[in-house]
């Protein structure tokens, strides 16, 4: 029998990347070229490698886990309770949570000071981190995140004419400048590079509920690796092309730089004055990110807290994983070997009132939650809309009221933290981000995979395990001091040396007729 093999990109792998984009190249991406800035192109470029690696590392083994995993297990605390116990559900709980919740308060605060910026002297920013709030709830109300990959895609739009706009502008104004002053380099400001870092790779805690709304869950591990080699070339790019005009004179935020959103109609940090259009388009585009991003990034605890009080999504109790594999492993390690059996499998003539013959065995290890998850797509086929939005169907004023209570929760706490968003960034990078998107994605392949895994693979996994600890336990402490006991800093470019710290290094004469 001749073996044929499937596409390399379906449509459904290309929507399933977009909402993944969609939460990798956000609010992150603003802050790459201030990561230059801080640490010089050559520190900054062997971290952002570093962390290319560790993010792709520990987010192909989490979806590799989720493979084989009991199809009882549903969600990342689930994953964590089958792999580490009651403790595993604990932490993966926690820092999820972490993520998923610190992540949109950010984005409510970032939102707010756009709008002021884009409408100044209108309103306080409080009435615009509650405006925020009021324009992403419809979209918070969409049931899954199969169904949102749409607007993610618009989402991914907008982030990346808002970066390339917001270049352009510092390019632009900057043109026919000397040579960008370089930054005062030490360890601490090396180390708290790693902050945001952490936070522009949040990746792996909505790989779980993608994978387990995926037709073909086996094609995720190569949704994974290119979804973060595309957004890192273009986080590469952005980058530098905002490094060579900046320098160390950069803000935390790239939009920040090329507008004082103190008085967004005076000159920008840099000293030139931006062409208003350019900054309100800029600002429009990321704010439609923002829309995006929220609700792709709450899915996550609007499933939990729907699991957890209203009773929905339901499924077996998740059985502790007992040291050996629940299924073979070849199907899931060999991708020929999933090809060869799925052309198997679609080539068996079927009674047409089944659309797949299954044994009784496989029938009854999938009502008990024991079958795996690739087992189940390629036994039983596709998983269709109807199954994953059914739930919703119910009674649909129960989840609305709930998720419209935890987005005004987050509406409470941003306007508390309005006044300190760089510092809640690198926090939450430190902390929940490089908890659950970094060292428990790890810790959860070794406690399942220790015995297949090779000697470099193992190495590999220690290396991303004791420098990711290290450098987020070091930004956390510092992003912390800064968060809850903050001071006033009247330095105008911190990262740079004395000489250049409070007047720009270059300001354009637009008198002159040269360039």
């Amino acid at each position: 029998m001749p073996h044929i093999k499937g596409p390399f990109f379906t449509l459904e792998d290309a929507k399933t990347s977009f909402n993944l984009f969609c939460c990798v190249c956000g609010i992150g991406s603003l802050a790459m070229p201030s990561n230059y800035a801080r640490a010089g192109p050559v520190f900054a470029t062997g971290a952002l490698c570093f962390m290319i690696f560790a993010n792709t590392y520990a987010t192909l083994k989490l979806s590799k886990v989720m493979l084989v995993a009991p199809s009882s297990v549903r969600t990342y605390g689930d994953l964590g309770e089958w792999a580490l116990g009651k403790w595993g559900r604990f932490f993966t709980v926690a820092s999820q949570m972490g993520v998923c919740l610190l992540c949109p308060i950010a984005f409510l605060i970032l939102g707010s000071t756009m709008l002021e910026v884009l409408f100044p002297d209108s309103f306080s920013q409080i009435f615009w981190i509650i405006f925020m709030a009021l324009m992403v709830a419809p979209v918070c109300l969409i049931p899954t995140l199969k169904e949102s990959s749409g607007m993610a895609f618009a989402g991914c739009l907008g982030t990346i004419i808002a970066d390339i706009i917001a270049v352009s502008v510092l390019q632009w104004n900057m043109r026919g400048h000397t040579s960008a002053p370089s930054p005062a380099i030490s360890a601490h400001q090396v180390l708290t590079c790693f902050g945001n870092l952490a936070l522009a790779y949040g990746a792996a805690i909505v790989v779980p509920d993608l994978q387990r709304e995926h037709s073909q869950p086996q094609r995720m591990p190569r949704v994974v690796v290119i979804t973060i080699m595309f957004v890192s070339a273009l986080f590469i790019v952005m980058a530098l092309a905002g490094y060579t005009a900046g320098g160390c004179q950069l803000s935390g935020n790239i939009l920040y730089s090329i507008v004082n959103t103190s008085d967004p109609l005076g000159l920008a940090p840099l000293g030139f004055s931006a062409d208003r259009g350019a900054v309100v388009m800029a600002y429009l585009f990321m704010q439609i990110h923002i829309s995006i991003a929220f609700s792709t990034l709450m899915m996550p605890p609007f499933f939990m807290a729907e699991r957890l009080i209203l009773g929905m999504h339901k499924g077996p109790d998740v059985i502790r994983f007992n040291g050996e594999l629940p299924d073979q492993m070849i199907v899931e390690m060999d991708p020929e070997a999933q090809e060869k059996r799925s052309y198997m499998q679609s080539s068996t003539p079927v009674d047409t009132t089944h659309p797949r013959q299954v044994s009784a065995a496989s029938l009854a290890e999938k009502e008990s939650g024991r079958m795996s998850h690739l087992r189940v797509a390629l036994e039983f086929g596709g998983i269709t809309a109807e199954e994953v939005i059914a739930p919703y169907r119910k009674n649909p004023l129960r989840y609305v009221a709930l998720r419209l209570t935890i987005v005004g929760i987050l509406v409470v706490i941003a306007v508390l933290a309005r006044k300190r968003f760089i510092d809640l960034q690198d926090f939450t990078g430190a902390t929940a981000h490089t908890t659950s998107c970094l060292l428990l994605p790890v810790i959860i392949y070794w406690r399942v995979c220790w015995k297949s895994m090779s000697i470099w693979d193992k190495g590999a996994s220690m290396v991303v395990i004791v420098v990711c600890a290290f450098a987020g336990s070091y930004v956390m402490i510092d992003a912390g001091k800064h968060l809850f006991t903050p001071t006033d800093d009247p330095t105008l470019f911190p990262y740079c040396d004395t000489e250049f710290q409070d007047e720009p290094y270059y300001i354009r004469n637009n008198s002159s007729s040269s360039n």
